[in-house]
């Protein structure tokens, strides 16, 4: 297990390819991955494995029952959820070392029920032109993560 200075939580995602990429993304950056069931693939899906390359064993992934399970045992680790309904950019944030972003499905996104769970003023939003409705899951959290990352000056580098 690596000493991370994030995680990435991802809530029941459905397309092996994006958690593949983003497998890969936690391996190079020093970042966890946290993975909610259901998981809408094996995780040993050979399109998760292609998309992720040989870093499978560089990245730390952890899979969980339930976002409130993750929750229950990490309860100290500010939860960040990564929306289109968000009010703040995620530009606009203060992030800090151990912060978990969250973020929903490819199709669904966070449920309403599962944004309880969140200080309405951390969940963020990606900024988009008008119309646009979401970015690719692995693109999204790669550009959470370095946003975060850079406001921790890139620890553990």
């Amino acid at each position: 297990m690596i000493d991370s200075v994030l995680h990435i939580v991802l809530c029941q995602p459905e397309i092996p390819p994006n958690t593949g990429n983003i497998i890969r993304l936690c391996a190079n950056v020093g970042v966890a991955l946290h993975v909610i069931k259901p998981i809408g693939f094996e995780m040993d899906d050979k399109r998760l494995r292609r998309a992720g390359l040989d870093y499978h064993e560089f990245a730390d992934v952890q899979i969980w029952d339930s976002l409130p399970a993750y929750v229950d045992a990490h309860a100290a680790r500010r939860l960040i959820a990564v929306e289109t309904c968000g009010e703040v950019a995620h530009s606009d944030l203060t992030y800090k070392p151990d912060d978990s972003l969250v973020f929903g499905s490819e199709t669904k996104g966070l449920s309403s029920e599962l944004l309880t769970l969140f200080d309405p003023s951390h969940i963020v939003r990606l900024p988009m032109l008008p119309g646009s409705r979401s970015l690719n899951l692995s693109n999204a959290v790669a550009v959470a993560v370095y946003e975060a990352w850079r406001q921790l000056g890139y620890a553990g580098r």
